[in-house]
């Protein structure tokens, strides 16, 4: 038998439970970001990470809306949209594709995962929000389909804007990731401990087959039994695909994933600085980012005051409904794209009496009027 005790899986069952959406490969990266400065200053081996200069003029920021969510109305801006400062909010667009070569970071690969990490610059606190892959938004090109489009359509400035003009959000900076990256990341970590269940044992060697294939990684080992226990790269990878026969199909996945997350924070903990240099000095490689070596040094320069607080998804559990919309099928509709971004700012900036753009009204509108007839009642 696997490693388990009955109290301990029982411990972990419960938290899964509670899980809230977190997406497996952006959070990698924030992983990455918070230690990259191991990387950056102990080694020059590797060639760093893919970095794209981002023009905010592009990028669908509304009208209105400032980079330091901490000033008044009637204050003047002191910093430009999206830029690093010392107070205020930093947000960054997270991006996990379903990229299997290397060029689909850049493009014509959707954006399975799609978060919002927004960083409270006073206070080191860190908010994430989950964008749900199939949520009918604006494209950021006036059509309006599954938010995951947005990426496979026109790259990361795409999908940034898709976010900028639906949310109401002012992001010029992102972070792209693929299943190599969580790959070579746990098995460089060792492996990490995950308590499988029967339900995912019956489809986690199904998924190692099919990414085995994709990646052409020449093979795989088969788990054989539930329990906790240690899974390498591609199990671990395959594990966070599972959305059959778990609770809440796709979005009951996101628990594992969160799962899988939490442990490689934990084996990160206990791998020596040799090790993780070395991993880093390799996954660092697999990233496509807006985020120089000067950005990831200042925003780690003090990274012990910085900590994830809160987590959530976009559209909220009571505000979203699930209807097949058509030729476009199952999506995930924001019953009400207003009150979504009012509450987004509620959560992640504190802004109590935020009320939404124009363009937001617009993209709401049309929203609205495309998916009425397919919402339950």
């Amino acid at each position: 038998m696997a490693e388990s005790s009955k109290g301990n899986a029982a411990t972990r069952r419960a938290s899964k439970s509670k899980s809230k959406i977190i997406i497996f490969a952006v959070e990698i990266l924030l992983i990455l970001i918070m230690l990259a400065v191991l990387f950056l200053v102990m080694t020059k081996g590797s060639e760093g990470p893919k970095v794209v200069d981002m023009n905010p003029d592009n990028l669908g920021i509304n009208e209105g809306v400032l980079s330091n969510k901490n000033q008044s109305e009637n204050d003047t801006p002191t910093v430009e949209p999206g830029s690093i400062v010392d107070t205020g909010y930093m947000n960054i667009a997270l991006f996990g594709v379903d990229a299997t070569k290397p060029n689909g970071l850049f493009k014509g690969s959707r954006s399975d995962c799609t978060m919002i990490a927004s960083i409270n610059m006073d206070t080191g606190d860190i908010k994430l929000v989950s964008v749900y892959r199939d949520t009918y938004l604006n494209l950021g090109t006036d059509k309006y389909d599954k938010c995951c489009h947005a990426y496979a359509n026109g790259g990361a400035e795409q999908a940034i804007k898709m976010l900028n003009m639906n949310l109401d959000m002012d992001i010029t900076n992102f972070v792209t990731v693929n299943y190599n990256s969580l790959i070579d990341l746990i098995d460089g970590l060792g492996g990490i401990y995950i308590d499988v269940d029967k339900n995912e044992l019956k489809h986690i060697n199904n998924y190692q087959i099919t990414i085995n294939k994709d990646l052409n990684l020449g093979g795989y080992t088969p788990v054989k039994e539930t329990g906790y226990q240690k899974l390498n790269g591609l199990q671990a990878t395959a594990y966070c695909r599972i959305r059959y026969d778990i609770p809440g199909g796709d979005f009951g996945r996101a628990s594992n994933q969160q799962e899988v997350i939490k442990a490689i924070e934990e084996q990160a903990k206990k791998t020596d600085l040799v090790t993780l240099t070395s991993v880093f000095n390799k996954v660092v490689e697999e990233i496509y980012t807006s985020m120089d070596s000067k950005d990831l040094l200042e925003l780690v320069g003090n990274i012990n005051n910085y900590r994830i607080v809160d987590e959530s998804g976009f559209p909220q559990e009571d505000m979203r409904a699930t209807p097949t919309l058509g030729a476009k099928g199952s999506c995930v509709v924001p019953l009400d794209l207003e009150s979504n971004v009012v509450w987004l700012h509620q959560f992640l900036f504190e802004d109590e009496d935020y009320t939404v753009s124009d363009t937001v009204k617009e993209c709401a509108a049309k929203i609205k009027s495309d998916t009425s007839n397919y919402v339950k009642k």
